[in-house]
Formats: structure tokens, sequence, C-alpha cells
């Protein structure tokens, strides 16, 4: 099943829905309420044309739609246009740099970064909309993520409510490191109930091309920190992965599912001391 089969009536929902109880563009927004703070939504892009569209439908009720593209080949980039958003196109170094560089970029007193491959519900939009209108103390707000894995929504094995910091005022946040990027606030941060929806890994190969770049970029970290793993560290270390995803973060509650998801997880768990190891090895001769 494929992320258009599995996303298609639900982002009809979510953009429906959102035109009923939203029902306004981002210029009228600004129009009727000149004193309220700007909102902008980004999406970071590189041929996402099968998720584009969908994404900024969700996002009609921003002040500002903008697609941060790194130079797409296929129709990203003309099919955000006309739909009626910005684009700005920067080249790609990493992904904190690229969060950096859009919030050099976007200007707006708010901006709210969504994945291509999510989507905002009506519910999230109007408490976006709320805690960035009023005047509150916080200047970062995280979001929590209902992830859909192989189609299914997934609940247990730490995939919820997997937060995110997604939601920043401008000049008050920087992200670092190149993969898994981490976010550095400056002032009071919050937490929004209402969840994104992640169209996550959409099948088994695009699981497998994905962990192993994220198992590759984890071992060459741990080797620079000086970890040095034991002949049977990789096996403990999956045995204990296994563990904390399917009994402690209860990945048990999804089922066969989740045991599935379980092992996958171990398993590049296990790979990635064991590519530590061999880094290790390349080294000392």
């Amino acid at each position: 099943m494929t992320k258009r089969r599995i996303s298609e009536s639900a982002n009809q929902r979510i953009s429906e829905s959102a035109n009923r109880r939203i029902g306004k563009s981002a210029n009228r927004q600004i129009g009727e309420s000149a004193n309220r703070p700007t909102l902008a939504a980004v999406i970071l892009t590189l041929n996402e044309e099968h998720n584009i569209e969908d994404c900024l439908a969700s996002l009609a009720w921003a002040d500002r739609r903008v697609v941060f593209d790194c130079f797409s080949t296929d129709r990203t980039v003309e099919l955000a246009r006309q739909i009626g958003a910005e684009v700005i196109q920067h080249p790609f170094e990493n992904y904190a740099q690229q969060r950096n560089a859009a919030l050099e970029r976007v200007d707006a007193d708010w901006v709210f970064f969504v994945d291509a491959d999510e989507r905002a519900t009506p519910e999230l939009a109007a408490e976006v909309q709320a805690v960035t209108a009023g005047d509150r103390e916080e200047v970062a707000w995280w979001v929590p993520r209902h992830n859909y894995i192989f189609g299914r929504l997934t609940l247990g094995g730490g995939w919820y409510p997997d937060y995110q910091l997604r939601l920043v005022r401008q000049g008050h946040a920087h992200w670092e490191r190149p993969v898994h990027e981490i976010a550095i606030v400056d002032g009071p941060e919050g937490y929004l109930q209402n969840p994104l929806i992640h169209y996550n890994y959409t099948d088994l190969a695009d699981f497998i091309a994905r962990q192993e770049k994220y198992t590759n970029y984890d071992a060459r970290i741990l080797s620079q920190q000086g970890v040095r793993p034991r002949l049977y560290t990789p096996y403990t270390q999956a045995v204990r992965h296994f563990w904390w995803r399917f009994v402690t973060l209860r990945g048990l509650r999804d089922g066969l599912h989740g045991l599935w998801l379980s092992l996958l997880m171990a398993y590049y768990e296990m790979e990635k001391y064991r590519r530590v190891a061999r880094l290790w090895r390349a080294a000392d001769r």
C-alpha cells in the first residue's frame, strides 16, 4: 500500500474540515488582524512532488506558506507555486543548517516547521494560532505526532507522542547536529496537545534505506566519542533495545506490528555497534 493510497481520504477530510472551520486565506487573516503576530509555515523539501500539495493544503490557515527547497528536480517547486506558496531555494548542507537558513530568510514573528510527509489537522491549527496570538512567555513549542508506519497508526514503542520542537518565535532558537538535529532554545518551552499526522515509513524498503543512513551516522558519532564495543556488545545492545521498545515503551500495545517494529529497531541497534567496531578496526590498522 502506497503513502498516497494511505493518506488520500485522510488528507481530503483534513482539507475539507480546514476549509469549513478556518475558511480564511493568509492575506485576509493579515488584513483583518494587522497587529497579530505573523505565522509562517515552512516546509523543507527535496523532490516531494508526491507530498507537497496535501501538505500545503493542510496549512492553508497560516499567514504565509513557504517551501524552502534545496533545488528539487521534480515538480515540487512548480506545484507549490501553483497552489500559491512562496518558494525559496537554498543549497542543502545538513538538516540543522537548512532550518537555520530558513529562519534567516523567512520574515515572520513565528515559524512553524512541517515536513512534507506531515499534515496539520484543524485542531492543531487552532491550537497553534491560539498560543502564538496571545501574550505568552513560551518562545518555542513541542508538537506531538501520530506516526503512520507501514500504513498503520503506531502508538507504542516510542512512536507516540514523539514530540518534535517545530514552533518557534524568531530570534529564540537555532538547530545543531547534521542528522537527528536538536534545537537550542533561548527561553521557556511549551507542549502542544494536538498532533501532527506523520506518514512515516511507507514500506520495508523505505525503512531499510533510512535506517542504513541513520545507523552509519550514529556509528560515526559513537566512534568519535570514544565508544569501543566489546565482542558481545552488539548482541547485548540488541536485546536491551528490543526490551526497551517492546516492553518498557509498550510496543506490545500494537500487537504483531509492534513486535515487528521492535525487532527491526533492535537489529539496527546491533548493526550500529557492529559498524562502530569496524571503524575502530580500520583505525587500528
